[in-house]
């Protein structure tokens, strides 16, 4: 015990407290602090839509926009009150098979609040194609008024005509003493002008006191009787003019500022102070011509406006990768081949959803006994047929894709119509060249709940990922939307429903 007392004393004090916490005081100067972590930003949005031409003029349909990896509604997704997508200023490059055509700028909005409208929100803006350059309109400043253009830059404004020059041009001189000019005697040339009364002012104008530029006396000269006047002062001729004294202002009559012969396009519409109502009519104006420069639509947007209006699809991402070209060039022979492939592959869906409708139907009279079974079904009539084969994944493997139109042949002396259906059909070929079936939908007007009727509109990459997506348009019995698929290697993926979005 004692050694061990001993021990204690011999370590140092500073030794014994190395363990135990010592308090500091807090330091005058901030410390530094951890640097955080950086948080993985999302993807800018990418709006996708489809532009419609109708008559040579563009609209845009907003169709989904892409936020963070997920699809939303792009006519609602932040309509406060116009949706995110149609802002105005938001430019769409119009794309065909991933090639770029144009670029459309958003400078508008249209809102259907109707309950069946198809589109309850449409961009308006101009379209301008590649290759063409915007129309520089610039504001040019405006003539100088017609009156202000005199020598007398100190003078007041006067509301003359056009005219007004010409005519001023052939009077004689002016009043002496007074500062006004005096009127022309001559009456204007040209068939059917009016003669103007000798010894009467302007309107507007006063008839001075003493002096004038005969050297006779205003008294005479206004007891003298004036010329003939025309119809327009014949009333007033016929009652004789009134005498006026000397010092006193009397009324002329205005001087008819058109005539019948004289008449023009541009001086009807120039605003004129004048009692009555007007004589004549408005002169017809030519349509102007159409400019020589005007720019030229996609090649899908060429066609008669009777028929379907042409659908293309546009994207607008400011920070997304440029587009590329999603097309399929055949070898030679090849493209007909696939088409007939095609066409004997969708006559065989068709032919098999006729047959599960007639076994599922009901018939009024339960067949007889020992009848043989139906004979097989002859080869399906297409109309309307659509083929398309799209290089969606960048790797020379071809997604082929078929619609149309379909029906059978009506049995001899049938008094009841074929039924109509529609199908889509999408394969793709595998590494020995067969044909690998994606996605088949067979539909008629009555079962559209069921499978909608889908038509396709173009291959777009609407993820920003580099692979081309298929765009349709899809017709249910709950209406008209749009769908995006992706094609995988067994089946299509719905990545986006406009008629179940969000």
């Amino acid at each position: 015990m004692v050694i061990l007392f001993l021990f204690a004393l011999a370590v140092p004090r500073s030794a014994a407290q190395g363990g135990r916490p010592e308090l500091k005081r807090p330091e005058e100067g901030p410390q530094e602090k951890p640097p955080e972590k950086k948080k993985k930003k999302g993807k800018d949005p990418r709006a996708v839509g489809v532009l419609q031409f109708n008559g040579g003029k563009g609209t845009l349909v907003p169709i989904a926009i892409l936020i963070d990896g997920r699809f939303y509604d792009a006519s609602a997704y932040k309509a406060d009150p116009v949706p995110m997508a149609l802002e105005s200023g938001t430019v769409y490059e119009a794309e065909q098979g991933g090639d770029s055509q144009g670029l459309f700028t958003v400078n508008g909005a249209l809102h259907s609040k109707g309950a069946g409208s198809l589109h309850p929100w449409v961009g308006t803006g101009s379209y301008l194609p590649n290759g063409t350059e915007a129309p520089k309109t610039k504001r040019k400043a405006e003539d100088v008024p017609v009156g202000l253009g005199s020598s007398d830059s100190d003078a007041p404004p006067r509301l003359t005509r056009k005219d007004a020059s010409k005519r001023a041009a052939g009077n004689p001189g002016t009043a002496a003493g007074s500062g006004t000019t005096a009127p022309s005697t001559a009456a204007p040339a040209g068939a059917g002008a009016s003669e103007k009364p000798a010894g009467t002012a302007s309107s507007g104008s006063t008839q001075p006191a003493s002096g004038s530029s005969a050297g006779k006396s205003s008294g005479q000269d206004a007891q003298k009787p004036s010329a003939p006047a025309t119809s327009g002062s014949a009333d007033q001729g016929a009652k004789g003019q009134t005498t006026m004294q000397q010092g006193q202002t009397a009324p002329a009559p205005a001087l008819p500022s058109q005539t019948s012969s004289g008449q023009t396009g541009e001086d009807y519409y120039r605003p004129t102070l004048r009692r009555g109502i007007p004589t004549q009519r408005a002169p017809q104006e030519e349509e102007a011509a159409p400019k020589a420069g005007k720019a030229e639509l996609p090649a899908s947007a060429t066609v008669a406006t009777a028929g379907p209006v042409p659908l293309v699809p546009a994207i607008s991402d400011a920070g997304g990768p440029r587009p590329q070209s999603y097309k399929f060039f055949w070898k030679t022979g090849e493209e007909e081949e696939r088409r007939n492939q095609m066409l004997a592959l969708a006559g065989d869906e068709v032919r098999a959803y006729a047959s599960a409708l007639v076994k599922n139907r009901i018939p009024a009279k339960p067949p007889a006994a020992g009848r043989k079974a139906a004979a097989k079904q002859a080869q399906p009539v297409f109309e309307n047929i659509q083929f398309h084969a799209f290089d969606v994944w960048v790797n020379n493997q071809p997604v082929i894709i078929l619609s149309a139109e379909a029906h059978l042949p009506a049995a001899p002396g049938a008094a009841v119509a074929p039924d109509s259906y529609s199908i889509a059909l999408v394969v793709r070929t595998d590494i020995y060249g067969n044909l690998r079936k994606l996605y088949s939908g067979v539909t008629d007007k009555f079962h559209l709940d069921v499978t909608p009727q889908l038509e396709l509109i173009d291959a777009v990459d609407a993820d920003g990922d580099g692979r081309g997506e298929l765009l349709f348009r899809e017709t249910t019995d709950a209406g008209s939307g749009y769908v995006i698929y992706r094609a995988t290697a067994d089946k299509l993926w719905k990545m986006f429903d406009s008629l179940n979005a969000d």
